[in-house]
């Protein structure tokens, strides 16, 4: 019942073992109207190298929106986000394949024993430091192929690749520098202590790389969404999926779009009542395209406003960025080119529509070219335009961006405002730039 008790404000640090859907354990219900605050510790690297997760994050436990039912939507306004770890490593992954079976994210198991998802232990540092705590063997799925530690400064500014030696020390204290929450179940990756490319600089702004509503079926966590979905079809686990129609039940929660930071508004569509709502996977930084595969996982917290949108039934997450995010040819247009605008009309006798607002449709797929088709199909239903209409408006006035290879994409467009009126969603766009 304590979780059926509506919340004004409601703090969550309590954590899946790297699954969403909608047998999970809710972590309560937020008003609608109300604020989320959420410590989650980091994703990826973490959870992939404990073998004890079904997924490849560590994420909250969802969360009920109040008046939130199938087919309404959730809009998610991010407050600010503070990164608490001090250090974090990364870098491109190398599998060991003796350490799962079909997906190295998903279905551990220990390369000796055998034992499924098998509790682990920590025995000193390095790539071998995660043990089978049945047998004792290296029981992580992964390796570095290349990888590197990264220290910040005390402001989360700036971070700088550590040497051998600077990345040991981390590695001696890996669970308090990297600020990893009492209720996580990971083991921090600065044990492994890589430290390829060292006395590098980089530049610091932290973003939620999954964060969304809860998909009708359970999947593992950094597979909801298009791209990593795809290796769930026709897998031999427990999340395994028959087709890719089954996949169309995922919410795309699992972005990597560094623009879903402090001070975004991102909006989520709702598939359980309740919506669902999860957030984990901080980075520190990304640039566009996780080229990687992975960046800077860091703990940290964030605090967002809640709000239902009812009957704006979409399929997956629309996002408005902070202005200066978008690009130049999306942005809202200022009084001078308005002003210009309104003469061009005049002079060719052409009702002038001008009141217009960016919006961002995410897309996914197994490809950037499949996430992009899927980013026009929703752009069109949540538009009511033909898929040429939207074409043509993105090229006009926006654009593609990539969020992560292969298969995440933003479509920007500046839509027409009676369009988005229509869908409810207009003071959401007029609020977050001012219109």
């Amino acid at each position: 019942m304590a979780q059926r008790e509506i919340q004004q404000e409601l703090s969550v640090d309590q954590y899946t073992l790297g699954l969403v859907g909608p047998d999970q354990e809710w972590a309560g219900t937020v008003a609608d109207g109300g604020t989320i605050e959420t410590y989650t510790p980091p994703a990826c690297w973490g959870p992939m190298i404990t073998p004890e997760f079904r997924g490849g994050h560590e994420v909250t436990r969802p969360i009920r929106v109040e008046n939130a039912e199938v087919g309404d939507a959730v809009a998610l306004k991010i407050r600010e986000i503070e990164v608490t770890s001090m250090a974090t490593s990364t870098g491109t992954m190398r599998e060991r394949e003796e350490a799962f079976d079909d997906d190295p994210f998903v279905d551990h198991r220990c390369p000796e024993c055998g034992t499924e998802w098998p509790d682990s232990v920590v025995e000193g540092t390095g790539e071998d430091a995660i043990r089978c705590a049945e047998c004792g063997a290296n029981a992580s799925s992964f390796g570095f192929e290349y990888g590197y530690t990264v220290a910040f400064d005390e402001d989360r500014t700036v971070g700088l690749t550590m040497d051998e030696s600077g990345a040991h020390e981390l590695a001696k204290d890996a669970v308090e520098v990297m600020d990893i929450p009492e209720n996580s179940r990971q083991h921090p990756i600065l044990l492994y202590e890589p430290s390829e490319m060292p006395g590098t600089l980089g530049r610091l702004r932290p973003f939620i790389g999954n964060v969304g509503t809860t998909p009708p079926v359970e999947l593992p966590d950094s597979h909801n969404a298009g791209d990593f979905g795809q290796f769930l079809i026709g897998a031999d686990h427990d999340w395994g999926l028959e087709s890719e129609d089954e996949l169309e039940e995922r919410t795309d929660g699992h972005m990597d779009v560094p623009e879903v930071r402090a001070g975004a508004t991102l909006i989520c569509p709702v598939k359980v009542d309740g919506g669902g709502v999860y957030v984990g996977d901080l980075h520190a930084n990304q640039g566009d395209g996780e080229l990687s595969l992975h960046t800077t996982d860091v703990s940290g917290t964030v605090r967002m406003g809640v709000e239902v949108i009812k009957d704006l039934e979409i399929d997956g997450p629309i996002l408005l960025p902070n202005e200066e995010d978008l690009p130049f040819i999306s942005k809202p247009y200022s009084e001078g080119e308005r002003e210009a605008g309104r003469e061009l009309a005049s002079h060719h006798g052409v009702d002038l529509e001008d009141d217009m607002g960016p919006i961002q449709v995410i897309g996914s797929g197994a490809t950037i070219n499949d996430a992009t088709q899927n980013a026009f199909d929703r752009a069109s239903d949540l538009l009511g335009m033909s898929e040429g209409e939207v074409r043509s408006r993105c090229t006009f006035t926006g654009g593609v961006q990539i969020g992560r290879l292969p298969g995440v994409v933003q479509l920007d467009m500046l839509a027409p405002m009676d369009v988005l009126e229509e869908r409810g969603m207009a003071h959401l766009v007029r609020d977050q730039y001012g219109l």
